[in-house]
């Protein structure tokens, strides 16, 4: 028997009708001191029309002997029952025998299994929008053993809550919410993670019929493709072009509504806070996939070249998935989750916020960024032009490291404390550590943490390096002076343009002891340059810091930054003409765009 705990409205006849028939049913009636009227058997509630004097009429009878009782046959009672209060679309909470139905009474039904919490069906002005194949849900599913479904609700707002114990194999000490207000086309979510999942990473999956969502964000839609040309996530169309779930995704900072639409629809995913992901403002993670399903997510965390540890013990969100007609909606107001009660939630008032009181010694052709990161979480602001002032968002109270960011190149770094309630200035700043500030006798690019400026470098992000889009990876020596930053490749592979050459002259009094340095702000399997100049070799330097994934070939550039700097003896230089060839070394090997590899932040010569 269904438990029936929507709120709608009943004519006061049909209400009247009700309290009659319950004796005839079986069931005990009571009314109660505020005029509620109960029985036995099994239950509903069912808000009376307020030309009935009855406030709220609780009735809890058997669809059967309703059935028995009317000489009906079931399914025509239950039918009706049920289509009278579709017809409606009344805000509220039906629980199922398998399933909770949320009804959000302005055109957006769904199911959320009782056992897993899994979102399986999805219902958008009585259209089915939702995948027959996979549940909606935290990675692919926490499974139904050692979870636990529960709901609450009341006339404004429904909340379904997913827990596992420390027994789930999937993840352990995870709390995963929906929540619904009365009116709005939302599913409002936020998720606690005590542990990691046992896939190593925590993410949002939203699955939709593809057919019905033909319009999705290019990169990532893989409807119409040949198959893999990397792994089984990177794939190949019929054009030489290449589609991926890597492909096209925004940073971090720049997170805010994206999704699928169809004719008279569109799924759209608001991202909410990032305080409890990792990475920093310019991290990149997977936001789309369309193909059989068409797939909305939002990653909180991964190990996809992420440079940090991921953050646990916190509550990533709130986040929303939002329906509409197909227009983009705006970010809907948040506000109202502080009031819940929500595991690791931290309200307003319990927070504080840094102000940034100047920044001297900027270079005004660059974007500047104020971050902030400890365990816990992670802030970012823009500093403005003018003064170089900055504020940041709310904060947790805690102690982080401050980062100036110029471009994507870190070039400040302080301690500062947050107290709940509190605004913490910092005065003003002087920049002293940007390696643009040393004079150079020739430069390659410029020091911002990012090769966009060269060959490809805006495409790493949308494409795969074998995309056709690509201009060719191995190019004409570069010389300084008619060259210019284009023609030289933003990233170096050891089996496709693992030798870089460079030209250049210099005068009799330049050739003294000089030196090199090579920026890179990504690096795949341990590779880092090694320099032949003339005939003189440098010797090898150590790895950078290590990140266990692929990076240049899923949308990746951002990586560990790291600066190699090569003393060169002026026995190694001549008047005139000279050749800098830039090759990988790396102790490992691989074919092709798998091979060892780095990504170019700057090259200079001093």
């Amino acid at each position: 028997m269904p438990e029936y705990r929507s709120f709608f409205s009943l004519p006061a006849g049909v209400v009247l009708a009700l309290h009659l028939l319950i004796p005839v049913l079986g069931g005990r009636v009571k009314v109660n001191p505020i005029g509620v009227i109960a029985g036995a058997e099994c239950g509903g509630n069912f808000r009376a029309s307020h030309f009935f004097m009855i406030p709220e009429t609780i009735v809890i009878f058997s669809l059967s002997s309703f059935s028995r009782a009317l000489g009906l046959p079931l399914a025509i009672v239950a039918g009706t029952l049920l289509s009278s209060h579709s017809a409606r679309a009344e805000f509220g909470l039906i629980t199922e025998k398998k399933q909770h139905r949320v009804d959000s009474g302005a055109g957006l039904v769904f199911k959320v299994d009782r056992l897993n919490g899994g979102i399986r069906s999805i219902k958008w002005q009585d259209t089915e929008l939702h995948s027959p194949f996979r549940d909606s849900s935290i990675n692919s599913g926490v499974g139904g053993s050692h979870t636990l479904v529960t709901t609450q609700a009341d006339a404004e707002t429904v909340v379904i809550t997913t827990q596992t114990d420390a027994e789930n194999q999937v993840v352990a000490g995870l709390t995963h919410y929906y929540i619904v207000r009365k009116g709005l086309n939302h599913i409002y979510m936020a998720t606690y993670a005590q542990n990691e999942p046992s896939n190593g990473e925590l993410r949002w999956i939203t699955r939709l019929k593809g057919e019905l969502f033909p319009h999705a964000p290019a990169q990532s839609d893989l409807r119409g493709s040949t198959g893999a040309i990397e792994s089984r996530d990177v794939l190949g169309m019929t054009d030489g072009t290449s589609r991926s779930k890597y492909f096209g995704n925004d940073q971090a900072r720049d997170l805010g509504v994206r999704g699928v639409t169809g004719p008279g629809r569109g799924v759209f995913m608001v991202y909410g806070s990032r305080e409890s992901s990792s990475g920093g403002p310019f991290y990149r993670d997977i936001q789309n996939q369309t193909g059989t399903s068409a797939e909305v997510y939002n990653y909180m965390n991964s190990g996809h070249n992420q440079t940090e540890k991921l953050r646990l013990g916190v509550l990533y969100g709130p986040y929303v998935l939002c329906f509409t007609d197909g227009s983009k909606p705006k970010a809907p107001d948040l506000g109202f989750i502080d009031a819940l009660g929500l595991k690791g939630s931290i309200s307003k008032e319990a927070r504080g916020s840094v102000q940034l009181k100047g920044l001297k010694g900027r270079d005004e052709d660059h974007e500047y960024t104020m971050g902030f990161a400890n365990g816990t979480a992670q802030y970012w602001a823009p500093v403005s032009k003018g003064r170089g002032n900055a504020t940041s968002p709310d904060m947790k109270p805690g102690t982080y490291d401050l980062t100036v960011y110029k471009g994507e190149l870190a070039v400040h770094t302080e301690s500062v404390t947050v107290s709940a309630g509190t605004v913490t200035e910092v005065g003003a700043r002087t920049l002293t550590v940007d390696p643009s500030q040393k004079k150079a006798l020739w430069r390659i690019g410029d020091w911002d943490g990012a090769p966009l400026e060269f060959r490809n470098g805006r495409s790493i992000a949308l494409m795969h390096p074998s995309d056709k889009r690509m201009e060719p990876w191995q190019g004409e020596p570069f010389v300084i002076g008619p060259s210019r930053a284009g023609d030289f490749p933003s990233c170096v592979w050891a089996d496709v343009n693992g030798q870089q050459v460079v030209k250049f002259n210099l005068t009799p009094e330049q050739v003294a002891s000089r030196t090199l340095r090579v920026g890179i702000t990504a690096s795949f399997a341990g590779a880092r340059p090694s320099v032949k100049l003339n005939n003189w070799k440098a010797s090898i330097q150590p790895a950078p810091r290590k990140v266990d994934s692929r990076s240049l070939t899923i949308g990746s550039y951002r990586g560990n930054n790291a600066t190699y700097t090569f003393g060169i003896p002026a026995k190694a230089l001549v008047a005139g003409e000279n050749v800098l060839t830039l090759s990988v070394v790396s102790g490992n090997r691989g074919p092709q765009f798998l091979s060892p590899a780095y990504s170019i932040d700057c090259v200079d010569f001093y």
